[in-house]
């Protein structure tokens, strides 16, 4: 199978995956081996930066701590600058999926603004690695026929619980990124919105990686809970199997 190489002169929004580099898709390994310049978040591993080839530069534009090391803006210079100035191929390596709460749509439109090429390449969302390692599903017929994934992370870095106007929808599984460390505040929204304190919650800390923690819990015991560290998600739901052990 032929896999394109990456092209001068336009910027490729990557989707890394959840972290382990054999979850990559193949088109996003062929363009880490072949593009001149690297933006990667923070959250992508090294063994992941590694894939790229030996002659790439690569320019980390992630947070440390909640902190940018560079603007939102300064990001979109780096683009405009390799891709559009210099004339180099340039892969933006975004954690989980570039269109899952990775900010893409800003980056869009600097490019379209730029008149810069670029193409979208998905990643594993990290919901579906976290579901696969825990083997559990995310919908069930007889119990979730929804899917919903929200984050507590908002503009200008603002930090909320998650809620919604009115009940929230039944037979449904929510997928929380970014919950930040408020679990009883997170908690008593989620039964407000009138999710039962029963249903089944894991939390999972950095899937997919050799540091992956799961702590399992319930709504009504979240506010207790003790989840590993970010990067943090939450499966919530009735159709969420808890496995009988924390690993």
């Amino acid at each position: 199978m032929n896999h394109r190489e990456a092209e001068p002169g336009t910027v490729y929004l990557v989707g890394a995956g959840p972290g382990a580099p054999d979850l990559l898709t193949l088109r996003a390994h062929a363009l880490l081996r072949t593009a001149d310049v690297i933006l990667p978040d923070d959250l992508v591993p090294d063994a992941i930066l590694d894939l790229a080839s030996p002659s790439a530069e690569i320019i980390p534009v992630g947070k440390r701590c909640g902190q940018p090391r560079i603007t939102q803006a300064g990001i979109h210079e780096l683009m405009r600058l390799h891709a559009g100035e210099l004339g180099r191929s340039v892969v933006r390596l975004k954690s989980g999926d570039p269109l899952v709460f990775g900010r893409a749509n800003e980056e869009i439109e600097a490019l379209r603004t730029a008149g810069i090429p670029f193409e979208i390449v998905p990643g594993i969302t990290a919901a579906f690695a976290v579901a696969a390692s825990l083997a559990t599903p995310l919908t069930d017929r007889n119990s979730a026929s929804k899917l919903i994934l929200a984050t507590a992370h908002h503009a200008a870095g603002k930090l909320t619980a998650v809620g919604w106007e009115g009940a929230f929808p039944a037979e449904s599984t929510l997928v929380v990124y970014m919950p930040g460390r408020d679990f009883p505040t997170l908690s008593a929204s989620l039964m407000e919105s009138g999710i039962a304190p029963d249903t089944p919650v894991a939390a999972v800390s950095h899937a997919s990686t050799e540091r992956q923690q799961v702590v399992t819990t319930t709504v009504g015991e979240l506010a207790s809970a003790q989840p590993g560290p970010a990067p943090l998600l939450l499966l919530i739901g009735p159709a969420i199997q808890r496995p009988s052990r924390r690993t």
